[in-house]
Formats: C-alpha cells, sequence, structure tokens
C-alpha cells in the first residue's frame, strides 16, 4: 500500500491538469465551478485524464476539459482532501488573487487618503505628484512590498520642507521626520518620492545625477553638501570677518567672488547697501562675467542664480534685504527662467528687472537664435501681459542675448 495516496499526483502526466487548476483556483479565490482544459494532450494525459473523470476520451484529441468539481471529487475519494489540499502539499500554497486585489485597493486608497490629509492637498504639484505614482505602479508597488508607509514618511517630508524658511541639513531632515539619519539618502525609496515631488515643484524634470540630485534639495533649502552650495557675487561689500573682508576686498578690486553656505553660516555678513541699496541679480553666469570684464569695480553689485537658486543664494539675498536693500531681478525668457524669476520676486520681494512684455517683444525682435519655448507656461504676476506674450510668440529669449542693456544698467 502506497503511504502517501498523494504521490500519484507528482507524476508527469498531471502537471498540466494540476497547473491549469492551480491558475483558475487562484484566479477565482478557490471556486470549483470552472473547467480547465489541456490543450493537445499525450497519450499518457489522456488517459490520466480518463482515470480521473471516469470517461472515455479518444485519441488525437485537441483539447480536453475537465471540470474543478469532477477533479476534486476525484482527488477526494483516492486521498481523502480535496484539491486545493492537494496542489498545496506537492507544491506552493494557492495564492488568493481576489483577495490579494482586495488588499491592495484597500492599500492604495488608504496611502492616497492619508497623502490627502495633508495641508498640501491644495497645491497643484502636489496633487499632480499624488496622481503621478498612482498612475505609473510607484503606489502599487509600494503597497505590494509592504512599504505602504513610505507615502505618510514623503508627506511629512514635504510638510517640513513648505513650512521651513531657514536651510535644514539633509541628515537633519531625515530624522525629524522618521527617525533614520540615513532615510533620504541617495537611493532610499523616500528620496526618489520626495525628490519627484519636489521636482514637480518647480517644473523640472527628475534628476538622475548627483549634481541635479544636490541642486533640487539645495533649492528647497536642505543642506546636502554645504559646500556645494554656492553663490556667485561680484561689488557686494560686507561687514564681517572673514567672508565679509573678502567681498569687500573683491568689491574694491572689480573680481567675482564665490560664497558657499558654510562661510555664509560660519561667517555671517552684513551687506553694505546704504549708499547702493538696489542689488541686481541675473540667472546666467554669462552676464556677470561680462560686467566684471566691461565695468569691472564700477559695475553696480550684481549676485548670480547660476541657474535654479541655491541655498546659499537664498541666505546672502535674504541677508540683503534683512539690511535695507532691495533686490531686481532679471532671468531667461523660458518658462523654466520665469518659474525661476517668480520664486525669486515672490520669496524676496524683488522687483522685476527688464522683465515686461514690452522687454520680451523687443528681445524677441533683436534676437536671431529663434529657439522655441517648451514645458508647461509659467504665470508672471508683476506683468500678466509677459507670459501670454510668450505663449503666443513661442520663442525663448535667453539671458545673454540682452546682456548689452542689462550692463548698461549696472554702469
Amino acid at each position: 500500500m502506497n503511504p502517501d495516496p498523494a504521490a500519484r499526483y507528482r507524476a508527469a502526466e498531471y502537471d498540466r491538469l494540476l497547473a491549469a487548476a492551480r491558475r483558475s483556483l487562484e484566479r477565482t479565490g478557490g471556486s470549483l465551478s470552472a473547467t480547465v482544459t489541456v490543450n493537445l494532450p499525450d497519450d499518457a494525459e489522456r488517459k490520466a485524464i480518463i482515470g480521473i473523470t471516469g470517461q472515455y476520451r479518444a485519441e488525437g484529441s485537441a483539447q480536453i476539459g475537465v471540470r474543478l468539481a469532477d477533479l476534486d471529487a476525484a482527488v477526494r475519494e483516492a486521498t481523502g482532501t480535496g484539491l486545493i489540499e492537494l496542489l498545496e502539499r506537492i507544491g506552493l500554497p494557492l495564492k488568493d488573487r481576489p483577495a490579494d486585489r482586495r488588499r491592495l485597493a484597500d492599500g492604495r486608497e488608504a496611502a492616497v487618503r492619508s497623502a490627502e490629509n495633508s495641508f498640501l492637498n491644495d497645491r497643484d504639484w502636489y496633487q499632480s505628484w499624488l496622481t503621478e505614482i498612482a498612475a505609473d505602479g510607484t503606489l502599487t508597488r509600494l503597497v505590494n512590498a509592504g512599504e505602504a508607509a513610505r507615502i505618510g514618511h514623503a508627506v511629512r517630508v514635504l510638510e517640513v520642507v513648505e513650512r521651513r524658511t531657514e536651510p535644514v541639513q539633509l541628515a537633519e531632515l531625515a530624522a525629524m521626520t522618521t527617525g533614520d539619519t540615513k532615510a533620504l539618502n541617495h537611493g532610499t525609496t523616500l528620496a526618489t518620492l520626495v525628490l519627484r515631488a519636489l521636482a514637480i515643484r518647480v517644473g523640472a524634470s527628475k534628476p538622475v545625477t548627483t549634481e541635479q540630485r544636490r541642486e533640487l534639495w539645495d533649492a528647497h533649502g536642505v543642506i546636502v553638501d554645504d559646500l556645494a552650495s554656492r553663490v556667485l557675487v561680484l561689488n557686494l561689500a560686507a561687514r564681517g570677518d572673514g567672508l565679509g573682508e573678502w567681498l569687500t576686498d573683491a568689491k574694491a578690486r572689480g573680481v567675482p567672488l564665490y560664497a558657499t553656505l558654510q562661510q555664509l553660516i560660519a561667517l555671517p555678513v552684513v551687506p553694505e547697501v546704504a549708499a547702493e541699496p538696489t542689488v541686481h541679480v541675473c540667472e546666467n553666469p554669462a552676464v556677470l562675467r561680462r560686467a566684471a570684464a566691461d565695468l569691472g569695480p564700477r559695475s553696480r553689485p550684481l549676485i548670480c542664480t547660476e541657474g535654479q537658486p541655491s541655498t546659499a543664494f537664498h541666505r546672502l539675498a535674504a541677508a540683503v534685504t534683512a539690511n535695507g536693500g532691495r533686490l531686481r531681478y532679471h532671468g531667461d525668457f523660458d518658462w523654466p527662467g520665469i518659474a525661476i524669476a517668480h520664486s525669486v520676486i515672490r520669496r524676496h520681494h524683488a522687483t522685476p528687472w527688464r522683465l515686461s512684455a514690452a522687454d520680451y517683444r523687443e528681445a524677441v525682435r533683436e534676437d536671431a537664435d529663434h529657439v522655441k519655448l517648451s514645458g508647461p507656461p509659467q504665470p508672471t504676476p508683476w506683468d500678466p501681459a509677459l507670459s501670454d506674450a510668450m505663449a503666443a510668440t513661442g520663442r525663448a529669449v535667453y539671458e545673454e542675448s540682452v546682456a548689452d542693456d542689462l550692463i548698461a544698467d549696472l554702469g
């Protein structure tokens, strides 16, 4: 007598039949109401099915169907247990696909509902982020992996970033939101989620390089490397030991100077703006380089964001305005440039510098490059006609092409 009555079902002639039965049972949550089929059965498979059903099946049949209820009854009679028990005895436990789908749907809904409770939920960028991670499978993967809590952590990080007015070290931000200083290190699920949201917030592409990631953190006041965060300065004298002296000395010589965030924190400065309260700001270092070359010490004070403003830039800009100075901003006439202008103007109460619709139209007439605008349009609340003119014309004008007028203002 065979001590294991289930042993017969481990034979090769049952493999395809039982595999089909497993797929059906997993798909339906264990229902025995379906019929499964074996296509082009060989003779051993045909005879095995005849033995199970008690029905003759002709040789050369293209397909043989077996009701799962009949298969369950035959297995129960031969082994004393049902089909499901047999399949789990000779193979892996059956999956309950309908239950898995319900758990997944419930997990997704709970994660989204929790995220929507944030005060950020009225921000368009935040809604876009939630929509994106739900649509591209990110949310599903997190729920399936048991990491749905990462969504909640990401929301807390984004809330802290939105509320803070002072820079924060990346490790400190990770610790205060998750309890783990390494939770936001490069490559972690949490860092990827947060950076995707921050990229949407500023209208940028997802960062793919170390420099892009650092710049994106930096633009939101999160310090990854306080030596890499820097601001380019021309002719801005300042009081203060060390850095203040260097800035003043550089102004006397009319040469540009880089100030790092580490220096601005360790060696605070008080910009000298009493005699020259307006500090101009440009986006492209080529403009500052030309001001240094053409005007030298005669140039009015100029700060350069070098694209997306860094934490170092924001710290120096805040020092200017805190001491009675005012900023006047110019940047590229393209949508990313307009987004930067809007950010600087709003955050530091800066005034636009040759950033009107009339300035744009004049620049378009003189620009020969004919670069097409790309990316999502951005508002220009300081002159709504500007965004309308840009959208209608469809052309970008970069700062270097209008440098003559800027240099004239600085002189």
